[in-house]
C-alpha cells in the first residue's frame, strides 16, 4: 500500500452555481498530512528506503517537510526537515509532530536548501520539495484516479510554488492519453516565479518572496515546470493574497474544509467574480492541493489585514 490515500472526487454545488460551469475538485487536502505532498513524496520515501537509503534530509517551506516527517515516521527511518524562518510556527509543530529534527535556517527556502545540502552522506538520501521525477510521477496518480473514476474534464486548475505539482499534474494527463487538456497554472503576487518566466521567456528568480502564501515561496519555478510551458498548453493566473484569503474563507463555508492560501490561489480563480481564466471551459478540475501550515486565526488574520 502507498503512504498516500485515494482522495475524494466531488462535484461543487456552490462553484457550480457560482461559475455556470460544472466544477469537479480533487480533495487532496484531505490526505494524512494535509496536502498533495505525500503523494510524490511518499513514493520517494518508499524508492529510497529500498534502495538502502537509512536517513532522510529534505529542505521545505512546510508541507514537504510534514510530508517527509511522517513517510520517515511511517517507514521506521530518522528525518531531519530544514525550514526558512519564514515557515510558520504551526508548520514547526507539526514537523516536530512526526518525530523528525528541524532546523530553521535562512530567509527563504533557498537558504534553507542549501543548509540541508551540507548534512548529506552515503547513507542519506535528499527529498526536494518539489523538483525531482520520483515526485512528478508520484503527483501523476492524483490524475490517474481522477480518470479512474470516468470523469471528464477540460481543464484543470492547479496552484504552483515550484512547480512538482504543475510537473505531476501534466504527466498524469499525458500517461492518460490526456495531453491535450489545458492547465490553468495560478500564483499570488509575489510569489509568481512561473508568470514571470512565462512572459520573459526563461526561467526568473524572485528578490523576494512576499506574498502571505509561502507554500508558493520558491523565487525560481524548477526546470521541469518551466520546459512544460513550451510543450503543453499552460495558462499562467495570478491572483491576489487578499483574493486567495478570501477563496480560503469561503471554501471553508462551502465545503467545510480549511485550506491554506497557496490553495485558495486556485480556487480563487474561480470564487473571483471578474475572473475570465475559465471562462472558455465548462468542466474544469480543481486540485484541492491543501495545506497544514496557517490555521485558521492565521487565515483570518491575514484576510483582514491584507490590501484592498
Amino acid at each position: 500500500m502507498p503512504l498516500h490515500i485515494h482522495t475524494p472526487l466531488i462535484s461543487s454545488r456552490p462553484l457550480t452555481l457560482r461559475t455556470g460551469k460544472e466544477v469537479w475538485l480533487k480533495l487532496d487536502a484531505l490526505q494524512p498530512v494535509g496536502s498533495f505532498k505525500l503523494r510524490g513524496i511518499g513514493a520517494a520515501c518508499e524508492a529510497h528506503a529500498a534502495a538502502g537509503k537509512t536517513r532522510f534530509v529534505s529542505s521545505s517551506g512546510g508541507n514537504a517537510g510534514i510530508a517527509v516527517a511522517y513517510a520517515g515516521r511511517r517507514l521506521g527511518i530518522p528525518v531531519t526537515v530544514v525550514v526558512p524562518e519564514t515557515a510558520t510556527a504551526h508548520a514547526r509543530r507539526l514537523i516536530e509532530q512526526e518525530g523528525a529534527t528541524l532546523i530553521v535556517h535562512g530567509a527563504s527556502w533557498q537558504e534553507a536548501n542549501e543548509r540541508a545540502q551540507s548534512l548529506l552522506d552515503a547513507h542519506t538520501a535528499f527529498l526536494h520539495p518539489f523538483d525531482d521525477p520520483l515526485l512528478w510521477a508520484g503527483h501523476a496518480s492524483l490524475i490517474d484516479e481522477v480518470v479512474r473514476e470516468g470523469l471528464r474534464f477540460d481543464a484543470v486548475v492547479v496552484a504552483v510554488g515550484g512547480g512538482g505539482l504543475l510537473s505531476g499534474v501534466v504527466e498524469g494527463l499525458r500517461r492518460q492519453g490526456l495531453a491535450d487538456v489545458p492547465v490553468i497554472a495560478v500564483e499570488t503576487h509575489g510569489a509568481d516565479s512561473l508568470a514571470q518566466s512565462m512572459h520573459a521567456g526563461r526561467r526568473v528568480t524572485l528578490d523576494a518572496i512576499s506574498s502571505v502564501a509561502t507554500s508558493l515561496g520558491a523565487k525560481q519555478v524548477c526546470a521541469q515546470a518551466f520546459e512544460l510551458t513550451r510543450s503543453h498548453d499552460i495558462r499562467s493566473h495570478v491572483v491576489s493574497d487578499r483574493a486567495a484569503l478570501a477563496a480560503c474563507l469561503q471554501f471553508l463555508q462551502d465545503h467545510r474544509l480549511l485550506v491554506e492560501p497557496a490553495c485558495g490561489a486556485a480556487l480563487a480563480a474561480l470564487y473571483e467574480a471578474d475572473s475570465t481564466v475559465l471562462a472558455s471551459f465548462q468542466a474544469p478540475l480543481v486540485v484541492v492541493c491543501g495545506g497544514a501550515t496557517a490555521p485558521y486565526e492565521q487565515i483570518n488574520a491575514w484576510h483582514a489585514n491584507a490590501p484592498a
